[in-house]
This record gives C-alpha cells, sequence and structure tokens, in this order.
C-alpha cells in the first residue's frame, strides 16, 4: 500500500489493534473489519486480480493452536472458508502465513493450513 502497489487491502477477522496500527490503517486506507463485525461476504464482492493473505492466527486457538500469538474469540474454519468462498475476484496468488510449528504439538493447525490452502488453491483454478 505504501508503494502504491495494491489498489485496495481489506482486513478480516482483526481482534486487537493499538493505536499505531489505527493510524496506519487510516493513512493508507485499509479496510479494517473487526470480529465483531463479522460475517462481512458482501464486501468479497470483488473485481480484478485479488490476492490472499491468510493469517493462521485469524483463526480461534480452538482450531489453530499452532502459531505464536493465541487469542480466543477468532473464526472457525468453517467462518474462514465462508469468507474464502465469497471472494468473486480473479484469485491470481496467495500466501498463507503466522503458523508456527514449534507450537502446535497435536499437529491440528499443519491439518487445518492444509485445508485452508486447499481452498484457496481451488479459487485459484476454479
Amino acid at each position: 500500500m505504501e508503494e502504491g502497489l495494491a489498489k485496495r487491502l481489506i482486513q478480516l477477522g482483526i481482534r486487537t489493534m493499538v493505536a499505531h496500527q489505527r493510524k496506519q490503517a487510516a493513512r493508507f486506507g485499509v479496510e479494517v473489519v473487526e470480529m465483531r463485525d463479522l460475517p462481512a461476504l458482501e464486501k468479497l464482492k470483488l473485481t480484478g486480480p485479488v490476492y490472499i493473505s491468510f493469517d493462521v492466527d485469524v483463526l480461534d486457538p480452538a482450531f489453530a493452536p499452532g502459531v505464536s500469538h493465541r487469542e480466543p474469540g477468532g473464526m472457525s474454519v468453517r467462518e474462514a472458508i465462508s469468507h474464502l468462498h465469497a471472494i468473486t475476484g480473479n484469485v491470481v496468488g496467495a500466501d498463507l502465513v503466522e503458523y508456527n510449528p514449534k507450537q502446535d504439538v497435536s499437529r491440528l493447525t499443519a491439518m487445518v493450513c492444509a485445508k485452508i490452502l486447499k481452498e484457496i488453491l481451488g479459487k485459484m483454478i476454479g
């Protein structure tokens, strides 16, 4: 956003933001949708190329404990998949971040990451 390489940035499922983060979001026109305002399926009716950056820590630790900073009150896997399926633009790329295998003792988060990645790839080829 700072270099003008993206036209729009939407962050879904935000649970906490400090003042500096809010100021930066406002400065760059980032559309922030907090957890309490979900679902936000209509916001994902997009046109043109779309890049998805999926932060695993948007998920509730009950579904994805393998992250560095667990915070209760996140999305379920089903809610996240519903939001991914609502994207209407052409998904041209993606990343999946914030997975921490050292915190994933049960390997549940790895399984969830594989599912999320499969859904994103389905959007890319569909």
